[in-house]
This record gives structure tokens, sequence and C-alpha cells, in this order.
């Protein structure tokens, strides 16, 4: 492992100090870049996804994903635990805290707010940042990419009917455009070049020169990730540093959900005897968010200072401290697991 792996956590750790610093000195530049935007899909956002993930998609072989599709074991741990557990664990975990043990501590109409929050988040598993969290467990790109892409064709057409079920609002108004633009941006765009990049590699220097640039390029993908970090808690400064009270018993049921349904999910891929490749990237995919989906929905139905959105910018800032404790679990426990090509996915 190269330094920035080796210190990724110190990294995270300063990328959050320093954005936070700088969402309170300069907030204008953050607004700034905040209105870089189409379809509310930021496009700063978009370029640093796009340096984290073209190193990953430099490694699929399109070649190999009809022999993918016809290992389903994989695909249907990954689908199970995203639709018909996590946002259903979510909205009860919920309920449980805001309604129940924070009775006394929470107003009433702020606790079904900080709710709805959890709830989107619940809605929305992870579409981009999991090629990095597959990326760092050495998880099958390939498989990546079938799980993520069939999770997002779900995603168009589960996301409002499911929200507007535990929400209890049946009009909901989902951004349907940011949904579609954030398909397109962070994975349809990065794989297309990726593939091109893949195809004239292979013409020219074979396998050894597509590991070649991917590992020049690899320094790239973790600076991307820490630029990211940066650019969001520094977009979100002022409510994070303004209500540290709340983002403490918002993070408590959403840190509960995330190592559950971790624990749900490498279970049930240990039971089922996945290679490590395709096990812990499925276990990530429900552990991690669509976060960029579940803010722009808070904002649109609550409005930009409501108790939904500090929920979901909550769970941006616990994902990615949270998400690299598991990578580091994952890589530890490989030996749960069968090797690539052992057992049946």
């Amino acid at each position: 492992m190269g330094i920035f792996e080796r210190y990724l956590s110190l990294w995270i750790a300063l990328a959050i100090g320093t954005g936070v610093g700088l969402g309170l000195v300069v907030p204008s530049a953050f607004a700034a870049i905040a209105g870089v935007e189409w379809a509310r899909v930021n496009l700063v956002v978009a370029v640093l996804i796009w340096l984290m993930i073209y190193p990953m998609m430099l490694k699929v072989d399109p070649s190999c994903l009809r022999e993918v599709g016809r290992r389903p074991r994989g695909l249907a741990l990954t689908l199970v635990v995203n639709w018909l557990i996590k946002p259903f664990t979510m909205a009860a975990l919920g309920v449980l805290f805001f309604r129940h043990v924070y009775a006394d501590l929470v107003a009433a109409e702020d606790a079904q707010h900080y709710i709805a929050g959890m709830i989107l988040l619940g809605v929305a598993p992870c579409t981009a940042m999991v090629f990095v969290w597959s990326h760092l467990t050495g998880g099958d790109a390939n498989y990546t990419l079938v799980q993520v892409s069939l999770n997002d064709l779900i995603l168009v057409f589960a996301f409002a009917p499911i929200a507007g079920l535990l929400l209890g609002v049946t009009d909901i108004a989902v951004p349907w455009e940011t949904l579609l633009a954030s398909v397109v941006i962070f994975v349809v765009i990065p794989l297309g070049a990726g593939l091109l990049t893949h195809r004239r590699l292979m013409r020219s220097g074979g396998a050894q020169a597509i590991e070649r640039l991917a590992n020049r390029l690899k320094p790239t993908s973790i600076i991307g990730l820490l630029l990211t970090v940066v650019l969001l808690f520094g977009l979100q400064a002022e409510t994070i540093v303004g209500q540290p009270g709340r983002v403490v018993l918002i993070a408590i049921p959403l840190l509960l959900q995330s190592y559950g349904i971790f624990a749900i999910a490498y279970a049930l891929a240990r039971l089922l005897r996945l290679p490590f490749d395709v096990a812990a990237p499925a276990a990530m995919i429900g552990t991690s968010n669509f976060f960029e989906l579940a803010v722009a929905v808070a904002i649109s139905l609550f409005g930009m200072a409501s108790g939904a959105a500090l929920a979901t910018v909550v769970g941006v800032l616990i994902e990615v401290p949270v998400m690299l404790s598991l990578v580091a679990f994952a890589n530890r426990t490989r030996g749960w697991f069968p090797a690539s090509g052992d057992a049946a996915r």
C-alpha cells in the first residue's frame, strides 16, 4: 500500500477539518462552487468523482460482463439488502429514536423532519462512491459495475414509491432530472472513458499496460476523494457547527443503521459462500448512501434549513469514516470467504 492508502483515515480527518474551517472562513467561495450545477447535480463534485473512479473503470473488461450476469447470488444479495431491508430498518430506527428514545429532547415537528431525512438516506443506496470502497477491498470491478448498474435501474422506479410509503406522502416530489443526470455523470461518463482507454491499451500493450496506468493514477483517485470531502463539508460547515447537539443525536441511529446493514449483508454473503471480491462490494453498496440524491430531495421537500436536510448532511458526515472502518474490517476478514473462482457467485 502507498502512503495515500496507508494513512487514508488521517487524510480524511484532515480533509473534514479543512472543509469545515474553510466553509466558515470563506463561505462565499463554497457558495459559488455550489452554484455550478446542472439538474441540481454539482459539476465540480462530478469532476472529482471522475478522478476517483476512472482508475477503477480502466480495469472493467466488457467481455466479462456476460459471465458476471450468469452468477446471480451477489446480485440477489445486493437487491434484497438495498430494497427489502435497508429502507425499512432505517425508518424503524428513526421512529424508535426520535419518537421514543429522544421524545423529551426533540420537539415533535423536528423529530418528524429528522425521521424524513433518515428515510431519504435509507431509500438511496450508493451509486458512485461504492467504486472507491470496492477498489480499496480489491473487489471485482466488473461485478461491482453490474451490481451498481442494476441497482441504479431499480432506483429510478423504486425510490419514489418506497419513500412515499415510508414518509406517508403519496405525491412526493422527486427531482427525476437529478437522479438521471447523476447516473449519467457519475457512472456512464467515467465508464465510457474507461472502456475506451481499456480498448486502446489492450491493443497497444495488453493487460500490463492497463495495470501500469491504473497504478500511476491511484494517487489521483485518493486526491479526488479528499477534495470531495473538503467540498462537501465546506458547503455544510455552518449547519454542522451551528447545531452540534442535534448532529450527535442524528448520528447515533445512522451509525447503528450503517453497521447493522453491513453486518446483515456480510453475514448473508458468508452464508451464500460468495467470493470475497463480490461479498465485500455487495455489503458496501447497501451500507453506503447516494447522499447527493438524498440531500437534493430533502431540500426540495422540506427546505435548506430543515431538520430533514440536516439529517442527510449528517449522513454525509459519518459516511466516509464509517466506510473506511468497514473497508479495514473487510480486508482483515477476507479469509472468511472463498477466493475468486473457488465458489459460485
